[in-house]
């Protein structure tokens, strides 16, 4: 019986595969409600809790979504500031401003359409942004 060459051999013995495809990359963000939900990614990895994201779209001129979270102490403050500054900016997005520090309990992240505001537990009771803005709608609250 004659042999088949090596290349033919293996080639009539191995089944044919499907090309791969390629693992799909998220959609790049495009509106504000995608940035801020890759805020709130960058958030939650870092452990923030009572994390709400508010359209105050109907209620502010100035923003149109707030995200709020609590650190519990400056050193996880710093963590999630550092997390959303890294996170944005590597989709292009620049911070426009930063208000407060870890140390006083509260910073402000500004992204124009999107402000963040991290706080600890009692500078959120303090400041009462939940209730200020509780004519906004909610679009996430995790606690």
């Amino acid at each position: 019986m004659p042999r088949l060459p090596p290349s033919a051999a293996g080639a009539a013995a191995a089944p044919k595969r499907a090309p791969r495809k390629a693992a799909k990359a998220p959609p790049a963000p495009v509106t504000a409600l995608d940035f801020a939900h890759r805020a709130l990614d960058a958030v939650q990895d870092k452990k923030a809790v009572q994390i709400s994201l508010l359209d105050v779209q109907a209620v502010s001129m100035f923003t149109d979504y707030f995200l709020l979270c609590n650190g519990e102490s400056d050193r996880q403050i710093t963590a999630i500031v550092d997390a959303v500054d890294d996170s944005l900016s590597k989709l292009g997005r620049r911070r426009l401003g930063l208000e407060g520090t870890p140390e006083s309990g509260w910073v402000l992240l500004d992204f124009g359409d999107l402000m963040i505001h991290v706080f600890t537990p009692e500078r959120r009771t303090y400041y009462k942004l939940d209730e200020l803005w509780k004519d906004a709608q909610t679009v996430v609250k995790i606690q």
